[in-house]
């Protein structure tokens, strides 16, 4: 076992090129050149890009403004994956230009389940209860 399998954590290097493609993807994205039907006049925003450790591939995490037509974004930014990665290439000075990934940013749907988890009644009802004296019954 290498000392990269055992580390999950991803290194400097790893977190500051990915956090370069995220915005050079942005930056592309924004300027709207792609041709893709499932891409037209929809605002898509890059939340991460995680390298491997090798530096060859990256996986975008993406959101849709709004979260509409999740699915057909994605899949039109696969099929632009190419273009995309000869833009980058342009724009970004590595060695290698990493092959690309997109997947579909899901912690705002986290975020929102825990925070409508966290306003429940009972919960608000036990948490607001710890400052409260106790009922006598």
């Amino acid at each position: 076992m290498t000392k990269h399998q055992r580390n999950r954590e991803p290194s400097q290097r790893q977190l500051r090129v990915g956090e370069e493609l995220r915005h050079a993807l942005s930056r592309i994205l924004q300027r709207g050149e792609l041709r893709d039907p499932a891409l037209q006049e929809v605002a898509v925003t890059v939340t991460e890009v995680r390298m491997s450790p090798d530096l060859k591939n990256a996986t975008a995490y993406v959101m849709p403004l709004g979260g509409a037509r999740r699915a057909e974004v994605i899949a039109g930014l696969t099929r632009s994956a190419g273009y995309l990665r000869g833009q980058i290439a342009r724009e970004v000075p590595l060695r290698f230009t990493p092959g690309l990934v997109f997947a579909l940013d899901t912690s705002f749907d986290h975020a929102s389940r825990i925070n409508e988890l966290l306003h429940r009644p009972e919960v608000e009802r036990d948490l607001g209860g710890e400052d409260e004296p106790p009922e006598d019954g």
